[in-house]
């Protein structure tokens, strides 16, 4: 999605004072579960793979803690 999502302001408010482009997933928030994107389209353009690769290195994680 395209435009402001509900923790829009949030991350605004995050990126500010950081500074830099960013991400933010919520879990179990005030709003409920969400996202927010602020960045450039040549990091958006990565985003899908660096998001993959994230996911994949939790999996593992995950995996080698229930064993």
């Amino acid at each position: 999605m395209i435009g402001p999502g509900k923790y829009d302001k949030e991350c605004s408010e995050l990126r500010d004072k950081i500074g830099g482009e960013i991400a933010v997933i919520i879990v179990g928030g005030n709003k409920g579960g969400g996202f927010s994107v602020q960045m450039s389209l040549p990091t958006l353009k990565i985003l899908p793979g660096i998001l993959r690769d994230m996911a994949n290195r939790i999996e593992s994680d995950y995996k080698n803690l229930i064993k």
